[in-house]
């Protein structure tokens, strides 16, 4: 029996419940802030409707609406400081919440999942699109009061003073709603989507041109190289170019309806006619021309502003979503303990999408102390088959057993001190040498962790390092392609797991480094299981079993020497320029 960590969906809404409580001041605050804010257009439209009407005029009324705008004023000033303050501190606890969110998810998806996205687009997920969320949180609850509760104020207020000329004065806003629809069109919400996913293919560009200049420039492919950035940016510039002719004509419509200008126009036009035809003092018209603006401009300001703004929210929201809905790979209620690590593939099947399958019924035993060499053409499946033995995915049919017991029903802790592998794309930590070598075993001895460098053949190079085992890798010094993968493999050989998959951890090493590598893994001994994809004969002559396979089926087995005598395809395979 399984569970699975079912917090993804829900994550974001359970994330801002503890602080409804600060959303609510925000809101609150908003709200008197935006009603004391009318008090000096209001008291200005009283001043004159009192010293425009006939008769002698009340010097202490005056006054009273004097101060009482004045204090409007202030009031509003004091609710948007401490309204700005908390939502700029609640934003920041959100964002700081969020980024917490996503780094204890991305630890806890499937690594298969990890590796088959870009490190461009998980950057922008924990860090521009959680930075994204900023006006969500920080400006949208204010904009928001302020385009609803001015114009709603103002409305009943203007009501009291003539329906027909209220009515008048509402016809741009009516106007600028009507091109709300226009910017919900599913062809605007596949441009923006066609933007989004621009914008990760750029991300995705920078940082795989910047992590790699030294090595393309020495190799002659900084144009290659170059040119990929490049064609992801003119990309980039014909959907923005879309995107934006899209766009500009409905913005501009609605900028120009909800303009003071426009506005103004049509109060005056309007309440002219109604003062001709005697429906109206000409001191009414004095509210509608300073209050008729209160009902356009908080709109026109959310609609400039921050409706783009909130609509960039909202889809890094879905996003950050939709990584917090990547399920962990399920834990067993009861592990199991294997007995032996004794290694069967019976009936697997797998794919990364449901309608193309990358492993078609595979049945394979890897029996303790042999090593197992997988071959095959590119995209055969050799990369997903050893990575179904770390659990980096779960077969959708069939299983994978260790020592007799399901690997789904081991745990993940269980399965980490069985189990350790060493691919050609390693990634070290920004730590000490040490601190690299002994990740699974973090309290190893200095001598084990020298000795694992050593059978590794990295050991000398470690020496020549600035600080030797201690130097900080990636800040006071880097390393190459083939030393990276030493220190990977040392990793591996210093957990000592009794199972090892190898992706060709010599594949950037030299001949005699190859060889040195190749005899110690040959002197690990006892009754250790070695999984190993081959991509140089060497390896392959010196395995007990080799498998070749093709479009991810199992179509020849057993001892290097008898395969390359008797199996035309094998020999085939051992003949072309895959392993030439």
């Amino acid at each position: 029996m399984t569970t699975t960590d079912d917090t993804g969906g829900r994550s974001v809404a359970e994330l801002l419940r503890p602080h409804r409580w600060s959303f609510a001041a925000v809101v609150l605050l908003q709200v008197v802030g935006a009603v004391a804010g009318l008090a000096p257009l209001l008291a200005v439209v009283e001043l004159g409707r009192r010293l425009l009407a006939p008769g002698p005029i009340d010097h202490d009324q005056v006054w009273l609406v004097v101060i009482a705008g004045a204090a409007g004023l202030l009031v509003r000033l004091l609710c948007t400081a401490a309204s700005t303050a908390i939502g700029h501190l609640l934003d920041g606890h959100v964002q700081l919440a969020l980024r917490r969110l996503l780094a204890a998810r991305l630890g806890r998806v499937p690594i298969g999942w990890l590796s088959r996205r870009r490190t461009g687009e998980l950057t922008k997920v924990v860090g521009d699109d959680v930075s994204a969320v900023h006006p969500f949180i920080a400006h949208a609850p204010g904009e928001l009061v302020a385009a609803f509760v001015v114009p709603l104020v103002s409305l009943v207020y203007l009501l009291t003073v003539d329906r027909r000329l209220t009515l008048i004065t509402l016809i741009p806003v009516a106007l600028a709603l009507a091109h709300v629809p226009l910017m919900m069109t599913p062809a605007r919400l596949r441009e923006e989507k066609q933007f989004d996913a621009a914008m990760g293919r750029i991300a995705s560009a920078v940082v795989e041109f910047v992590q790699g200049i030294s090595v393309v420039k020495a190799f002659g492919g900084a144009g290659r190289t170059h040119r990929r950035f490049r064609t992801a940016t003119d990309d980039f510039v014909g959907i923005y170019h879309r995107f934006v002719r899209g766009l500009s004509l409905v913005a501009a419509g609605m900028q120009v309806v909800l303009s003071p200008p426009f506005v103004l126009l049509v109060v005056l036009i309007g309440g002219t006619a109604l003062i001709m035809t005697g429906g109206l003092a000409p001191a009414d018209l004095l509210p509608f021309l300073l209050l008729g603006l209160g009902l356009t401009a908080p709109v026109a300001a959310l609609i400039a502003h921050s409706f783009d703004d909130l609509q960039n929210a909202r889809r890094a929201l879905g996003r950050i979503r939709d990584v917090l809905d990547v399920r962990p790979l399920p834990e067993p209620t009861r592990p199991v303990t294997p007995r032996g690590h004794r290694v069967e593939l019976r009936g697997v099947r797998f794919g990364y999408d449901e309608d193309h399958e990358v492993l078609r019924g595979i049945d394979l035993t890897l029996e303790p102390g042999t090593v197992t060499a997988i071959v095959g053409p590119s995209g055969s499946g050799k990369s997903t088959l050893v990575q179904l033995l770390p659990r980096f995915f779960d077969p959708s049919h069939g299983s994978v057993t260790l020592g007799g017991a399901d690997l789904r029903e081991i745990g993940g802790d269980t399965l980490h001190r069985l189990v350790s592998f060493v691919f050609q794309d390693v990634r070290l930590l920004r730590a000490s040498v040490t601190e690299n070598i002994a990740l699974a075993v973090p309290h190893a001895d200095v001598e084990d962790v020298v000795r694992a460098a050593r059978m590794a053949h990295i050991h000398d190079r470690i020496l020549e390092l600035p600080r030797g085992y201690d130097t900080v890798l990636g800040e006071e010094s880097g390393l190459s392609g083939g030393e990276a993968q030493r220190i990977a493999l040392a990793r591996a050989l210093l957990a000592a797991t009794p199972v090892l998959v190898l992706d060709e951890a010599t594949a950037f090493a030299d001949p005699h480094t190859e060889q040195a590598v190749r005899q110690a893994l040959a002197t690990l001994g006892g009754d250790r299981t070695i999984l190993v994809i081959a991509h140089r004969l060497e390896t392959v002559a010196g395995a007990d079993t080799a498998v070749l396979l093709e479009n991810g089926s199992i179509v020849a087995r057993g001892r290097p020497a008898d395969l390359l005598a008797g199996d035309r395809r094998f020999a085939a395979f051992w003949q072309s320029k895959e392993y030439r």
